[in-house]
């Protein structure tokens, strides 16, 4: 038994029969464009390096001085030991200039004035007062050292005081500087060896990094230096050190 024709069904019926091009599905002109896909090339893999710490230092002879000096004196009053100290202080720095040492190269570092006690059998009983004065001194030509130390110390008499003697560099930027080209020569040797240890070559620096420095500092010296003491106390004013400690990175070919 025929099915009955829909009107639809019959208008597509007589399309067919004219000719006439069939309803087809979208081309895939029509459909949206997908994305492509390309490969990506993947990273290299990081360069091997070395890390190394180096270290140096660098010395020089001293061309100053500082002087610790000072003067103390005793007395039953403290009038009387104030101004026995300020007589011996007076004469300190009378002999201090006479031997070439300039104002602005001596200074004052304390003053002080104290009642002294006797502590026996439980019991304190004031027995006097002591007054004392300390001066640094910057001498500025080693060899005249020893000459102040003993002008000091033959002006106050009974109541000078030595106190210390610091060799040093007027300035230390030499020294610092010398300090890490030695350390950065050093860390760049290391990386070298340890490149030719492994079969490679050294490669760029990657990084550098100061890990500490110190500043110029004396070294001990086994015997007197000639003319450090000269006309006066015999001194060893030995070199000033500075050191330098750098880290460097390099890569390896």
């Amino acid at each position: 038994m025929p099915f009955p024709r829909t009107p639809v069904a019959a208008a597509v019926v007589s399309l067919l029969a004219l000719g006439a091009p069939a309803l087809t599905a979208p081309t895939a002109a029509a459909l949206p464009a997908r994305p492509a896909l390309t490969a990506r090339p993947l990273a290299p893999d990081s360069p091997a390096t070395v890390t190394v710490t180096g270290e140096g230092s660098a010395s020089a002879p001293p061309d100053l001085a500082v002087v610790g000096a000072g003067v103390e004196a005793s007395a039953a009053t403290s009038q009387s030991a104030l101004d026995t100290q300020n007589k011996a202080a007076a004469a300190l720095l009378a002999a201090v200039r006479a031997q070439g040492v300039a104002d602005r190269d001596i200074r004052t570092e304390s003053i002080s004035l104290n009642a002294v006690y006797d502590h026996a059998d439980g019991a304190s009983r004031l027995t006097g007062y002591q007054a004392a004065q300390s001066f640094s001194v910057k001498v500025r030509e080693v060899a005249k050292v020893g000459a102040v130390v003993q002008a000091v110390t033959d002006a106050a008499g009974a109541a000078a005081r030595i106190n210390s003697v610091a060799f040093d560099v007027s300035d230390p930027a030499p020294l610092r500087a010398g300090a890490r080209e030695a350390a950065h020569a050093d860390a760049h040797a290391k990386a070298e060896q340890y490149a030719r240890l492994s079969g490679r070559r050294l490669g760029r620096l990657v990084s550098l990094s100061e890990d500490a420095s110190t500043s110029p500092g004396p070294v001990a010296s086994g015997a007197d230096t000639p003319g450090a003491g000269l006309g006066g106390v015999p001194v060893a004013p030995g070199e000033i050190r500075a050191t330098a400690t750098v880290t460097a990175v390099y890569e390896l070919d």
